[in-house]
């Protein structure tokens, strides 16, 4: 452990709104692509930072449902990347013992996209070390939409009641089934807001925004969020 953070309690999960590449890149002088690859090489260091620190679920925004609305240029760029960053991702994962989930609506990428997300899921799937959940077109309210239609679904089967329907039965049915919720979000480029993400389940989560871009995001400014999360007292709707 990190002498700065003795006797701190490190956080089970941490989700991570990447924000910023573009600003990145203009205040450079360089084409938006690049901020989203200088990007990639920052989440691989925060895997890596993350999993030395002893965090166990480590969810970062790698591709909102309202993305695509983007230029047809950026669009495709990030495609091209994405494919490239798959390639790459398994190599470290499988150098960390790292497990990858993916979250999001798979169906609207390219088909090469769709194994490629498979493979590294698969591939990953027996390593017990730190879980990387990337989420890709992911959007909160589609993640809640596509659950309930899957309950209605069940309902209508006759596989459950709309009376025995309760949050954690809720809980099983969204992306994230099986991973507890985050105990602390942090966002870069200074934004106040949440973007549409895990909107269930940040419910009780304590929020750090930080002012860097997300490339320049580094342990330093990880160790700073920790810090301000151990200064916060979480007392989930009750009182101490």
């Amino acid at each position: 452990m990190d002498k700065e953070l003795n006797n701190m309690v490190i956080p089970e999960h941490v989700a991570i709104i990447l924000d910023g590449n573009g600003r990145w890149a203009k205040k450079r002088g360089l084409p938006r692509s690049m901020g989203h690859k200088e990007g990639c090489i920052t989440v691989e260091k925060t895997v890596e930072d993350a999993a030395r620190l002893g965090i166990k679920y480590l969810t970062v925004y790698g591709f909102s449902t309202e993305n695509w609305k983007r230029s047809t240029e950026e669009v495709g760029a990030l495609m091209q990347l994405f494919r490239y960053y798959m390639v790459r991702l398994l190599k470290v994962s499988k150098a960390n013992n790292v497990r990858v989930k993916m979250i999001g609506d798979r169906e609207r990428f390219d088909s090469d996209i769709v194994e490629g997300i498979g493979r590294l899921v698969e591939e990953t799937k027996n390593n017990t070390g730190l879980t990387f959940v990337i989420a890709v077109n992911y959007g909160g309210r589609d993640e809640i939409v596509r659950a309930t239609r899957k309950i209605m679904e069940d309902t209508r089967e006759g596989r459950i009641s709309p009376e025995s329907l309760t949050e954690d039965i809720f809980t099983g049915y969204l992306d994230t089934k099986g991973i507890p919720d985050p105990d602390l979000l942090i966002r870069t480029s200074g934004e106040l807001r949440l973007s549409n993400y895990l909107l269930w389940q940040l419910a009780y989560t304590e929020i750090y925004v930080s002012d860097c871009y997300w490339p320049d995001f580094n342990m330093e400014e990880m160790k700073k969020a920790i810090v301000a999360y151990n200064s916060r007292e979480r007392r989930f709707g009750g009182v101490k």
